[in-house]
């Protein structure tokens, strides 16, 4: 992790919305404060529950509080302490959007926290048009329970028109170094 990124933390208000920018191949739970490890739902591109385990553990969190929606197009095979939905293929935003309902029963009001880590990826599998939707529903879900949202997409991978509308889902855009 870069000194600008180590000292920097993604912390949106109860009830809002960030949108990070960050430098490709950078995990945002990087960036995330020790308090989003109590309740976390994670939406990933990243089949590695591994790595995401190691990596929420060396900050000190508690990998039992952290949820996973695994969207990808390969296999999951973990056994650990994440608690992980079904696996959901990037293309079936219906998957997503069902396997997300079921984890965010999970997600407590006013201190819970759901990141999207991947806007970017997720992009090059649908239309823009229906990914914003999907987007703008779990946004949407989440300013309705007072928890704290981060839709994330490596720097560059999106285009001007994009991120305008992926800023217009967001109370604030944080810049990763």
């Amino acid at each position: 992790m870069t000194p600008e990124a180590r000292g920097r933390r993604v912390e949106p208000a109860p009830g809002e919305v960030a949108l990070c920018v960050q430098p490709s191949g950078r995990r945002l739970v990087d960036a995330l404060p020790a308090s989003a490890f109590g309740n976390l739902l994670l939406v990933t591109t990243d089949g590695h529950l591994e790595r995401l385990e190691e990596s929420i553990a060396a900050r000190g969190g508690d990998p039992e509080c952290v949820g996973v929606v695994p969207v990808t197009g390969t296999e999951i095979d973990y056994d650990g302490p994440l608690w992980v939905t079904e696996r959901v293929a990037p293309s079936d935003l219906t998957g997503v959007s069902i396997q997300f309902s079921k984890a965010f029963e999970h997600v407590k009001p006013d201190e819970g926290w759901v990141v999207v880590d991947s806007v970017g990826v997720l992009s090059m599998y649908v239309s823009g048009e229906r990914l914003f939707r999907l987007l703008d529903a779990l946004a949407g879900a989440v300013r309705g329970r007072n928890a704290r949202g981060v839709l994330a997409t490596a720097d560059g991978v999106l285009g001007e028109a994009s991120m305008t509308k992926l800023r217009g889902l967001a109370d604030e855009e944080i810049q990763l170094g």
